[in-house]
């Protein structure tokens, strides 16, 4: 046993895929040792016994606008993504891509360098990007600023190609409407993840983006062409091919929860269907507005919108997501932990790294009460962050 050794005991420790009872996760400094029954732990080993509740994996959460005060579309710097980064890690979310919404061509550049250095620098909870745009629809652009969006040129695939090689990943969410299936088959051979979003595309259109490379389906329902009886639309098309994962904000308002428990009953896999905040600027703060670009985005009884009502990302974070679907009977709490951690990791290949506690891995994990309302305590990478 080395001095930096300790066991966290707990009725329940879910490792990324299933229970494991009357067990400690033993964390040896910044990593995980292993999980063992507690009548297997070394007497002399230092040990913390955590009262009820569940010890699971930090939350991997794949769309993350803004945090603690902070949009990324206004500062792509390194000290942004880290107060970003904070942010979601007191609220749970240890591995965060921060999301760029559409923009100018220069900020794609720059957060692509921001998310570089901050890798290069080990800010911790920076796993990559996601690029929301700005190749999507005009008719399906939500909150999305339409003079930035425009079809994808060369000099983009260009771009995103260099991106992919200089992150660990690189998730892109674009529409049907504004690239053609060999730009998703150039980006996909160079690494990228290509969602779909943002678009009014046919479910024969959706497929052909599939055969393209495409695995991934950003914010189900919103922003994409509906289920009708005659057209599945871009919906349907996610429940119905298995290889489609897809993206799922749980709160409430963006989908209903009748439509959730229909998708979760209906997906057809291996793809699945995860979890993600679609979080912006006041995420783990008291604000109550901020800017995106020029608009005001208001934040009134756990929603986001525009003036206009608009719908302008999510007040949102995971383990509420959790709690909604365990408490509207879509999911018990091991299919709606491993919608936050092991499936989003699936997603951008990093399964054998993020989501887990498996032995070699970060200690990146949270202790919450699944009945009550409070927030999680956290630790990253061994260490105490808030509420432990």
């Amino acid at each position: 046993m080395t001095e930096h050794r300790k066991a966290y005991i707990c009725p329940q420790i879910f490792d990324g895929t299933a229970f494991n009872t009357d067990s400690a996760l033993i964390v040896d400094g910044d990593r995980v040792a292993a999980i063992v029954p507690t009548g297997d732990l070394d007497d002399t080993m230092p040990r913390r016994r955590l009262p009820g509740g569940i010890i699971a994996p930090g939350f991997v959460d794949l769309q993350v606008n803004g945090g603690g005060g902070v949009m990324l579309n206004d500062d792509q710097s390194v000290d942004a993504l880290r107060r970003i980064a904070q942010a979601h890690a007191t609220l749970g979310a240890t591995s965060i891509l921060p999301t760029l919404i559409t923009d100018s061509p220069d900020k794609t550049v720059a957060a692509i360098d921001a998310v570089e250095a901050a890798v290069a620098a080990d800010i911790p909870g920076i796993i990559g990007l996601h690029l929301e745009g700005p190749h999507l629809s005009i008719a399906r652009k939500g909150a999305h600023e339409a003079r930035f969006i425009r079809p994808m040129t060369d000099r983009d695939v260009a771009i995103l190609i260099d991106g992919a090689r200089r992150l660990p990943v690189l998730k892109m969410t674009v529409a049907i409407e504004s690239v053609t299936p060999e730009q998703i088959r150039q980006l996909t051979e160079a690494g990228l993840v290509i969602s779909l979003g943002h678009t009014e595309a046919s479910a024969a259109q959706a497929k052909e983006a599939i055969a393209a490379g495409a695995t991934c389906v950003t914010h189900l329902f919103n922003a994409m062409s509906q289920l009708g009886n005659r057209e599945p639309g871009l919906v349907g098309t996610a429940l119905s091919q298995p290889h489609l994962s897809a993206g799922l904000i749980a709160d409430g308002i963006h989908a209903h929860p009748d439509s959730i428990g229909i998708a979760l009953r209906s997906k057809t896999g291996p793809g699945r269907i995860f979890l993600v905040s679609d979080a912006m600027a006041v995420a783990g703060s008291d604000l109550r507005e901020f800017r995106l670009g020029t608009r005001r985005v208001l934040r009134t009884d756990g929603r986001l919108t525009l003036e206009d009502g608009t719908l302008a990302g999510a007040d949102l974070d995971q383990l509420t997501a959790i709690r909604n679907l365990v408490r509207w009977g879509f999911a018990d709490h091991a299919t709606a932990l491993a919608m936050a951690t092991a499936v989003p990791a699936a997603v951008i290949g990093e399964s054998d790294r993020l989501g887990c506690l498996e032995p070699g891995t970060a200690a990146d994990f949270i202790h919450f009460d699944p009945e009550g309302s409070d927030p999680a305590s956290v630790w990253l990478k061994g260490a105490p962050l808030t509420g432990a």
